[in-house]
């Protein structure tokens, strides 16, 4: 057993060190396992959105589909595993950005809070370098995502036809070049950017709150457990939600779009034909599917982290 000299205590009886907590430390890739359950479970409302966000920019009309309507739809004319087409894209696009943006911020947050709690500000600013990196990382498969999934309501001549995620982007760098992995690229790095700190960042703040506050009406005070992680999320998710609902608006339509767009283009064309208002089309569908998706990304995250304590439990240090 290692010892140090206590300076009050005689030379001839050593004390023995105290270890300190286990400090543990988790594969990059943790985040981006936890956040690929996640959206295999809200897939069909990740589709109903880009569906809803896209679909009039493809047929042109004044069209002003709802959530209930396009899913009905979608499971009458193709039937319910419709419903999941575009998954190997999703799995591809939550193991490049989110892998990325939940890896980096756990890394800087364990920095940030090596010498006591991090100040909110720090945690929110880390969560947006971080998301802009997921941002960068999943930008392909974002593009593969957005056309895979709003195929259906295209002309058929207007269609991509991506068997799967693999494919689609073979076909999409030789018919587009590597340039074309780049499509859209401002407006997913500035909703990468919103969304991971008003999602991520913010579920942080929740849960120190709630934490610290009894809840009001109830007077009920919430330990640390999945009540507490189910509320700060859904918190977090409604938050996200309507802080990245136009750059997810804008995104979606520059990436569904056949040709050169520019997204001032988009923009100003979709404010004359359908207001303002357009900016937040897919809301509720993008909020139903993100408070589920944040509830169950990080639940899922928080058990992938217990197990692999349980596999490779972590040495004491000194």
């Amino acid at each position: 057993m290692q010892t140090y000299k206590n300076p009050g205590a005689s030379s001839s009886q050593p004390t023995p060190v105290k270890p300190t907590m286990p400090q543990q430390s988790y594969p990059f890739w943790l985040g981006g396992a936890g956040a690929t359950m996640a959206a295999c479970c809200t897939h069909p409302l990740d589709l109903t959105k880009v569906r809803m966000q896209t679909i009039h920019s493809t047929n042109g009309g004044p069209i002003r589909p709802s959530t209930l309507s396009i899913l009905r739809t979608t499971v009458t004319e193709t039937g319910f595993r419709s419903l999941y087409t575009g998954l190997s894209a999703s799995v591809m696009r939550q193991m490049t950005y989110s892998l990325v943006r939940l890896g980096a911020y756990e890394k800087m947050k364990a920095r940030l809070s090596k010498d006591g709690p991090a100040p909110a500000s720090h945690l929110f600013l880390a969560a947006m370098v971080a998301g802009g990196l997921g941002g960068m990382a999943g930008n392909p498969a974002d593009i593969l995502l957005v056309r895979m999934t709003s195929d259906s309501v295209r002309p058929p001549e207007q269609r991509y036809n991506y068997r799967n995620a693999v494919s689609g982007l073979v076909t999409l760098v030789r018919e587009e070049g590597v340039h074309g992995l780049f499509r859209g690229i401002g407006t997913n790095l500035t909703r990468a950017v919103l969304m991971n700190g008003s999602q991520v960042g913010s579920y942080d703040l929740f849960k120190q709150m709630l934490l610290r506050n009894k809840l009001p009406l109830v007077d009920y005070q919430l330990q640390d457990g999945l009540l507490l992680h189910s509320i700060a999320s859904v918190l977090a998710g409604t938050f996200a939600t309507t802080v990245t609902a136009p750059a997810d608006v804008l995104r979606s339509r520059l990436m569904a779009a056949h040709g050169k767009s520019h997204p001032i283009e988009v923009l100003t064309t979709a404010l004359r034909e359908e207001g303002p208002r357009f900016l937040f089309r897919g809301w509720t569908p993008a909020f139903i599917r993100l408070g589920p998706n944040t509830v169950l990304m990080f639940v899922f995250f928080e058990q992938l982290k217990k197990g692999w304590r349980v596999l490779f439990p972590a040495d004491y240090v000194l």
